[in-house]
């Protein structure tokens, strides 16, 4: 798991978000502080959302998040601080900036959230579903984008 920036209403909120080992989006969460509890508030969020307890939590090296995980899960977590090993995820930021950066923020906190939790799932829904480091041809990329669109097409036209 890690944080983002993002303006909304002209202030800097953070944007947490995680992803499992596979790179697949697990839960966004938006919020105005970056402390324990917010980081709290994330990881129940989190966990109500997958319905699993994880059995490692990757963070970088800020102070709020080895309490709010120690509150949370106790000594059935093992938790990972490194700058390095979540690299993944901060590359994985780079989705959601390079949509938002462009719209120069939001309004409002609800529209930002909104906004962050809906882009980051139809994100996640039309990348295909593989490992990191394996090998996808163009070809077969392409082909699972344009039907994933067109599931989405047909699920946004019930809606």
């Amino acid at each position: 798991m890690d944080e983002t920036y993002l303006k909304v209403a002209g202030q800097w909120q953070y944007l947490y978000r995680a992803i499992d080992s596979d790179g697949n989006l697990v839960d966004v969460f938006l919020s105005a502080t970056r402390d324990q509890a917010a980081a709290e508030t994330f990881f129940r969020s989190a966990i109500e959302v997958t319905g699993i307890i994880p059995e490692t939590i990757t963070t970088d090296k800020h102070a709020g998040y080895p309490p709010a995980i120690d509150e949370l899960f106790g000594e059935d977590v093992e938790h990972r601080k490194s700058k390095y090993k979540n690299n993944h995820l901060e590359q994985d930021h780079r989705g959601v900036k390079g949509r938002t950066r462009p719209m120069r923020g939001f309004k409002s906190p609800v529209s930002a959230a909104r906004f962050c939790r809906a882009y980051d799932e139809v994100r996640n829904f039309l990348r295909p579903a593989t490992r990191r480091k394996q090998h996808v041809p163009a070809a077969r990329r392409r082909a699972i984008h344009v039907q994933r669109v067109a599931a989405l097409r047909d699920i946004l036209a019930v809606a």
